[in-house]
């Protein structure tokens, strides 16, 4: 319903602006490198083939490795991830393309090459991300969308559209409770809308939904399902084939497979040896002498936590209360005097957080995954949101998503937070990947220098 007038060019022009860098740097590599045929016009015309075979490759891998398929709420995370992907497999097929041809072209000082290949594309595609996503929260290039029923998810995803402006959606309130299909398509076509949200948990009845996509279908409006909070089914099943035959099957995630299983074990002990031996060594000594010193009572706070498969072991991290009986059952609150002033700041910089990396060299944590909830916490939020279990799918964290983008499950509306909280957790379960964990430890590491704001 609504007229897309520019995004479909948008695609095509990132694309020969991709190119239009791929060609300079390897011109500019061929030529450096090859001085005495910069003036020979019949290696220009052979090379120029050479040229139109690079670019053949880039596109089509890009159907694979999907670096132009940019949804609005794509994350810079997951966009880098794609390019790294894509730019590693793209500099082997060249590697492979110039061993077979044995071209001038495709040897010219290939790494090098690659660092400023990667170096120019990384830029310039980055420079684009964040270029769209400004115009879009300046209100450029948005989606007209709109709501039916309305329940926890329809409000969560409002607020995150709310929150998020360079997503660049446009929310149009239709408050009508019955639906008349005169009325509704009339507000589409006034108010231009192009998606409809519609919750799987609504007050009409079949007859009215199928009326609903029938209508939307004929006007051109898409359609997108918002499942219940409080369910799992979603999280539960994989859509499959056999023939043609669509069938649900059990999901498998990332880290069910033992190959990144076996990746990412070997990264948290590497990891944490090399914290422990360069970092730990001498700060655990300083904080244990300023926890002394301020309070009485031990250096380090035992508390039991569920892990992976639910699994409760004892999470290890340096004492930042008082010695207190409620320290096992009640959350941490606003200027919580439980709270000491060393532990204040330990808080703020995460490094109470530091002993952990003790449970994970025993297996029981990872560096990055769901962060782990005392078993109160657990207990009590596991039967109200469907999907909260998924979590114990994985390792939990050291870190991990939620608490990188601020979500920490324990201010404002606590039970819409944690809400959101469960729902970060389980996108990192369904999409986990190496180049997701590195982004989140980088986030982190600045997360602690510059202090987090939402500590308690």
């Amino acid at each position: 319903m609504q007229r897309i007038r520019y995004s479909r060019y948008l695609k095509s022009i990132i694309i020969l602006l991709d190119l239009m860098v791929i060609a300079s740097i390897f011109i500019f590599f061929f030529i450096s490198r090859n001085e005495d045929l910069k003036y020979h016009t019949e290696t220009w015309y052979q090379n120029a083939f050479s040229l139109m075979l690079i670019f053949l490759f880039w596109v089509l891998l890009s159907g694979r490795t999907k670096i132009y398929n940019i949804p609005r709420n794509l994350t810079y995370t997951l966009f880098l991830e794609r390019l790294l992907i894509h730019f590693i497999s793209f500099i082997l097929g060249v590697l492979l393309i110039g061993k077979v041809s044995k071209n001038v072209f495709f040897n010219s000082d290939i790494y090098w090459l690659s660092f400023y290949l990667f170096a120019f594309i990384f830029l310039a595609k980055s420079f684009i991300y964040f270029s769209i996503k400004y115009f879009r929260s300046l209100g450029a290039n948005y989606r007209n969308v709109m709501f039916l029923g309305d329940n926890d998810s329809t409000e969560i995803l409002k607020n995150i559209f709310k929150n998020r402006k360079d997503y660049g959606y446009k929310i149009f309130e239709y408050n009508s409770l019955d639906i008349n299909t005169g009325e509704l398509v009339d507000f589409w076509k006034s108010n231009g809308i192009h998606t409809l949200f519609l919750s799987t948990e609504n007050s009409y009845s079949e007859d009215v939904e199928s009326k609903i996509f029938k209508l939307a279908e004929d006007n051109k409006v898409h359609i997108s399902l918002i499942p219940s909070i409080t369910q799992s089914d979603f999280f539960l099943y994989d859509l499959g084939y056999i023939q043609t035959q669509p069938v649900l099957n059990q999901a498998r995630y990332p880290l069910d497979y033992y190959s990144n299983f076996l990746m990412k074990r070997t990264f948290d002990i590497a990891f944490s040896i090399i914290v422990l031996i360069f970092i730990c060594s001498w700060v655990f000594p300083i904080i244990a002498i300023l926890i002394k010193t301020t309070s009485k009572g031990p250096v380090f706070f035992l508390q039991k936590r569920y892990g992976f498969h639910e699994e409760v072991f004892d999470c290890v991290k340096f004492r930042t209360m008082v010695v207190n009986d409620e320290s096992t059952t009640q959350t941490t609150k606003e200027n919580d005097s439980r709270i000491t002033r060393i532990g204040k700041f330990l808080r703020k910089t995460s490094l109470d957080e530091l002993p952990q990396f003790l449970n994970v060299l025993k297996g029981e944590m990872s560096v990055v995954g769901p962060r782990p909830h005392m078993l109160a916490v657990d207990n009590y939020y596991k039967p109200k949101i469907g999907r909260y279990s998924l979590r114990s799918m994985v390792s939990p964290g050291i870190t991990g998503l939620a608490q990188v983008n601020g979500l920490r499950g324990d201010s404002g509306d606590v039970e819409v937070e944690m809400k959101k909280r469960i729902l970060a957790d389980a996108f990192y379960v369904r999409n986990w990947s190496f180049v997701l964990d590195l982004v989140i430890i980088l986030k982190t590491v600045l997360l602690v220098i510059g202090g987090d704001k939402n500590a308690k």
